[in-house]
């Protein structure tokens, strides 16, 4: 079974890099599928999530390369031929491992006028329906019905129909459905408007892309999406850059708050994650910008704060287990609220097994905070989960061992050798 062993160590120094978001790449490379040809995604992340989304789309039809230092000369580079014909049906051995997947379906509604979509898997915390997903791409004139565990979708007159721009109305800003429906009314006829859209920078960054490739889009990474739909779509004419990982950064700016010291992370963007920092501020970290990057420096024993999880540009739910990890060790009490997902407290268990003072109910977590953890054999329930216990063990007398590793690899290209290059004792066994 892959682990994490970690140890305490020093206090960290050094410069990293949070390098492509993994949000961003996989929707990026679902876009694809919305023009023949061939796409370039540059600094597109070596982790799990994009070798399954690969196996997504290289199932409908579509060719996915990455040699060693990259197909154009860099070593993040994808490479996408999306051919004239797909095959509009995602398997469910696939879809099942990954919840993004889902995002296929509007862009195969679109290109195809059909879409098979097994119904999405992922993470385990809490049920997730995709209604909102269904009921924005019924909007705009798809029908579907569940056939034996999949998603049919369909459009009137098949191949030769289309979808019909219309306003969209969210009754929660899903980060995405905002994609799906995003991607479906690039080619639909007339006007979609979106509104209560996902603000996320990801989808900023996916409405730049599809910008690229002919689409003609108004008021991305606002709460209002205009879409004037296009007759076809053409790929980018030059490599698009994957927006640098928020989620990452977070993780890195949650290990110095942790072990204490001085990194730089040059790609981060703090405009990227303004709530957040403000939190990180309020437990004594210190992060600033320049030049060379965001820098944040901790040196003192953190202290306790207040969080509740909201869409963005609130806390996202992905930071919470980085802060109550670092409320377990801050000095006071601190209550933290879910409002998005009931499950997203399952990790607890684990802290508390290392030592940390929490109790839950419902959607409510009081953390009162102890010096130091005890280190102890612990698993990974699900992606940020498991990174914020590899963070723990930073924190804890003796070893921690970290297992159920391969949820952590969906998000993070090496979490340990990260780690271990700003000074942490963190090996992957």
């Amino acid at each position: 079974m892959d682990r994490f062993v970690v140890r305490p160590g020093d206090s960290l120094h050094g410069t990293v890099s949070a390098g492509g978001a993994k949000n961003s790449a996989l929707k990026l490379m679902a876009a694809c599928l919305l023009a023949e040809g061939r796409h370039v995604l540059a600094g597109v992340p070596r982790i799990v999530d994009v070798e399954i989304m690969a196996e997504v789309l290289e199932a409908i039809g579509a060719q996915v390369d990455r040699g060693p230092d990259g197909p154009h000369g860099g070593p993040g580079d994808l490479v996408i031929d999306t051919p004239a014909t797909l095959v509009p049906e995602a398997p469910y051995e696939l879809v099942e491992k990954m919840r993004a997947s889902v995002v296929v379906l509007g862009p195969l509604l679109a290109r195809t006028g059909r879409a098979s979509v097994s119904l999405p898997g992922g993470d385990d915390f809490g049920n997730r329906p995709i209604d909102i997903h269904l009921h924005g791409l019924s909007t705009l004139g798809a029908v579907f019905e569940t056939v034996h565990g999949n998603i049919e979708g369909s459009v009137p007159g098949g191949a030769e129909g289309r979808l019909v721009g219309q306003r969209v109305v969210f009754e929660y800003p899903s980060h995405t459905a905002t994609d799906n429906v995003l991607m479906a009314a690039v080619l639909a006829k007339g006007t979609t408007v979106i509104e209560n859209a996902a603000r996320e920078p990801e989808v900023s960054d996916l409405a730049d892309f599809l910008t690229h490739m002919g689409a003609r889009i108004r008021g991305a990474g606002t709460s209002h999406i205009e879409v004037d739909g296009v007759d076809e779509l053409h790929p980018s004419p030059q490599s698009h850059r994957v927006i640098p990982d928020r989620v990452v950064a977070a993780t890195l700016l949650s290990a110095v708050a942790m072990a204490g010291g001085d990194i730089v992370i040059e790609d981060g963007r703090p405009d990227h994650m303004d709530m957040v920092l403000r939190k990180m501020g309020d437990l004594g970290v210190t992060v600033t910008q320049g030049p060379e990057g965001m820098r944040a420096t901790s040196t003192d024993r953190l202290h306790s704060v207040d969080v509740a999880t909201l869409p963005y540009p609130g806390v996202a739910t992905d930071y919470k287990p980085f802060l109550v990890t670092m409320l377990s060790v801050a000095d006071g009490v601190g209550i933290v609220t879910e409002n998005l997902f009931a499950g997203r407290f399952r990790y607890v268990d684990e802290l508390r097994r290392m030592g940390a003072d929490i109790r839950t109910e419902g959607h409510h977590a009081v953390v009162r905070g102890v010096r130091r953890l005890s280190g102890a054999p612990v698993r990974a329930p699900d992606l940020r989960a498991g990174a914020a216990l590899v963070l723990a063990g930073m924190m804890a007398e003796g070893e921690t061992v970290v297992s159920d590793a391969q949820h952590i690899d969906r998000g993070y290209e090496d979490l340990a050798a990260t780690l271990s290059s700003l000074g942490a004792d963190v090996t992957r066994a």
